[in-house]
């Protein structure tokens, strides 16, 4: 068994921000091996975070966030279960970055409940005509439609998006992983996006 030396703790705490005798036990599971004690830490955190999730926030943050040049501008509600994370640097980050992904990405709701229904037909018919066009037979239609709706959903819901600073993650996964760093549930209750001339 490899010797966990004090600078391997302090290494892999600073990457997760854990505990020491968390990140002690992580390396002595995985034999001094830093990247096996990350996803065993990741995977520990994220069980953590689930058991989170149904617990209540009513704490939190508005954050402002004005684009260089002022021509755009967002403000993003984000919640926590208490005063004291809401002021902690990790959550204040989390909330920056999510706000920045708004101004970024500008997805057009939470989740599909969010989108207007005559937004979602509007595609929907758009879709339908282009899949005509295309000669796709009638009895595939309406799987076709389906299938664009549900991507531009995973395109234009926040939660389902792509992160724009680590497009393999969602902004579900970063919010998930957040939760599992700083030990309390988060949600993102509600943005808005001001570009101007729009």
């Amino acid at each position: 068994m490899a010797e966990i030396t004090a600078s391997m703790v302090k290494e892999l705490r600073g990457r997760t921000g854990s505990g020491i005798m968390d990140c002690k036990r992580a390396l002595a599971e995985t034999d001094g091996d830093l990247e096996k004690a990350l996803d065993f830490l990741r995977k520990k955190g994220l069980a953590k975070a689930q058991k989170r999730a149904g617990r209540a926030t009513s704490e939190g943050l508005i954050y402002s966030y004005i684009h260089t040049g002022g021509k755009l501008g967002v403000l993003v509600e984000v919640n926590c279960e208490s005063d004291f994370v809401a002021k902690t640097d990790d959550f204040l980050e989390f909330t920056k970055n999510i706000a920045m992904h708004i101004a970024a990405a500008n997805p057009a709701g939470l989740n599909p409940e969010d989108i207007p229904e005559e937004v979602v037909n509007k595609e929907r018919e758009i879709y339908r005509s282009l899949a005509i066009e295309q000669g796709k037979p009638e009895k595939i239609l309406d799987k076709i439609v389906e299938g664009q709706v549900q991507k531009f959903f995973k395109d234009s819901c926040l939660l389902s998006q792509a992160y724009i600073r680590d497009p393999k993650k969602t902004i579900a996964d970063i919010t998930t992983e957040a939760i599992a760093k700083i030990g309390e549930n988060i949600q993102i209750k509600r943005f808005v996006r001001f570009q101007l001339g729009e």
